[in-house]
């Protein structure tokens, strides 16, 4: 073979999500898209906030096109970077400056970044299943072994025995995603004081630094009043991945950034480390555009009443029907116990229904499905007898 083997193989077959999604394209166009019920990617189905798209009209009436259009430093905008680092600062208590804020082409590069800036050859990443499965790439990708954690699956928060017994000498980084892909579960914040207390203890047990990635793509999508802690008040060795995808609707414009902890242990390091990644990666200089638009939108959220509508609607009926469930804190997923052991046949008995879900073996975690439930609640509750009737396909 006279290309890169890895690449070839990652660009031969898509993920397990991204086939799915394909594959509902291709169906759509044969039956008609009111016809699938395609719940397979995590693509928002609500608008952008009004003031977002009030800020992009103004800006394209701009006659400044090196602002809207033009390179910006490769770091990103200092002024879009300042906006960031005061909106954390106001929201969570902490210090931050425009020098410790790297904007990226959403929380993909993002997290790309940060492990290719923090990772050397065989160092570990702990991961906690279940896990967006992008993951094991980027961390592969810098050089790094996966490690997966096992969750109390009576409710999918951090086994902290689990993750106390997954970290050794060759550790260098954990990440964590809440509220979680796939299962919408927000780390409570107890558990979360626990995990950090176990990370620092192994920072003075094997002196040396552990790195805490968080990876927060759905921190504004949560329902009931329930809370996000801020991981950098409890963990000084905290990089922070953001995307602007779900927070204001546009996974398509790739809008993100990396927030290094100015209390970290060589921050200024760690950052220059991330700038070079970024380089080396081509992950320079995100969209002027959209730079722009987020320094005027910063503290700007999209309406997650939809997706709590959605929710709602989905697992009060999918429990009543008799499948086990996941109540989602956040995102917008839900998180299924497959009526089949092997998770790929269920799919394939829903497929045959015209139901999009997928499997969560690449996940981390065995028998369970994925819902993807940001659609239009219309297709949701005309999917719900289609769930009903393979619910009654397995029987009691």
């Amino acid at each position: 073979m006279e290309v890169n083997e890895r690449a070839y193989g990652l660009g031969s077959k898509r993920s397990a999500i991204r086939e799915i999604f394909e594959y509902g394209k291709k169906r759509s166009a044969e039956i008609g898209e009111q016809n699938v019920f395609d719940f397979s990617i995590g693509n928002p189905s609500v608008k952008p906030p009004e003031e977002v798209s009030h800020v992009i009209k103004q800006l394209l009436k701009s006659e400044d096109s090196v602002l809207l259009h033009g390179y910006t430093s490769e770091n990103g905008d200092c002024g879009t970077r300042k906006a960031v680092a005061d909106s954390i600062n106001k929201r969570f208590g902490l210090s931050l400056t425009s020098d410790y804020i790297y904007m990226t082409c959403g929380a993909s590069a993002s997290l790309a970044i940060s492990f290719k800036a923090i990772l050397n050859p065989d160092d570990e990443c702990v991961v906690f299943a279940p896990f967006f499965t992008e993951y094991r790439v980027f961390i592969e990708n810098a050089g790094g072994k996966v490690v997966v954690s096992q969750p109390n699956e009576n409710d999918f928060q951090i086994d902290l025995q689990d993750l106390e017994s997954k970290i050794n000498e060759h550790t260098r980084a954990v990440i964590i995603n809440s509220p979680n892909n796939p299962s919408g579960v927000v780390y409570s914040l107890d558990i979360v004081k626990r995990m950090c207390e176990i990370l620092k203890g192994k920072e003075k047990e094997y002196g040396k630094t552990i790195y805490l990635i968080a990876d927060e793509p759905y921190r504004e999508l949560v329902y009931d009043g329930v809370n996000v802690p801020y991981l950098m008040n409890y963990y000084d060795d905290t990089v922070v991945c953001y995307s602007y995808s779900k927070a204001l609707s546009l996974p398509g414009e790739r809008i993100g950034y990396i927030a290094v902890n100015p209390a970290m242990t060589d921050a200024h390091t760690v950052y220059l480390a991330i700038r070079g990644a970024g380089r080396s990666l081509g992950y320079v200089c995100a969209p002027s555009l959209f730079q722009q638009v987020i320094k005027r939108c910063v503290d700007t959220k999209v309406n997650v009443n939809a997706y709590k509508k959605n929710r709602d609607i989905l697992y009060n009926a999918l429990t009543e029907y008799g499948y086990q469930c996941v109540k989602p804190d956040g995102a917008f997923y839900l998180f299924v116990k497959t009526l089949d052991p092997d998770a790929e046949k269920f799919c394939e008995k829903a497929r045959d229904k015209d139901i999009l879900v997928v499997p969560c073996d690449d996940f981390g975690v065995k028998g369970y499905v994925r819902i993807a439930y940001c659609v239009p609640t219309d297709k949701i509750v005309r999917s719900l007898p289609k769930f009903k009737e393979l619910r009654e396909q397995y029987g009691k």
